[in-house]
């Protein structure tokens, strides 16, 4: 939680590869917060994130029970301890236990769902919509699969 004078927290919340991406091009708007990231130790995001905070999840997630479980603590753990003035994510599956935690603390979240996903919602952007506080597409065609979300133009 942010304490007069400081900057605010944000803590970032993706898997590596195009998710990472996504969020490492929504810069112009985190450079000058302090941040936090949540992803998995590959190659790329070690790379992309060298010099930044990093908390390591559990991969693989997708339909991955026992990595589901390690990752609700992890976020639970995480979230509790950083208290971060915004969650932000652009998936994949690691989102949910980190949505839900930020959730639980009052925290406000924020879901972009990918840039490749057009004609059809994702698991994780049906998973996160109900409990987003703010949910944006980067699409116009995205927009009648999530109702009410925010178009914030292509990341890639």
């Amino acid at each position: 939680m942010t304490v007069a004078g400081d900057r605010p927290h944000v803590l970032l919340v993706g898997s590596a590869g195009g998710h990472l991406a996504q969020l490492v091009r929504l810069e112009p708007w985190w450079r000058d917060l302090t941040r936090t990231w949540v992803t998995f130790d590959k190659p790329d995001a070690r790379s992309l994130l060298a010099h930044e905070a990093v908390i390591w999840a559990h991969h693989p997630t997708t339909r991955n029970i026992p990595n589901l479980i390690r990752n609700t603590g992890l976020a639970v753990r995480h979230v509790r301890r950083l208290r971060p003035d915004l969650v932000v994510s652009t998936g994949a599956a690691v989102a949910v236990p980190f949505f839900l935690a930020a959730r639980a603390l009052g925290i406000p979240t924020v879901y972009v769902e990918v840039f490749d996903r057009i004609d059809s919602p994702t698991l994780t952007g049906r998973l996160c919509r109900p409990i987003a506080d703010r949910f944006c597409v980067q699409w116009p065609e995205q927009q009648p699969l999530y109702p009410g979300s925010i178009v914030i133009g292509p990341l890639l």
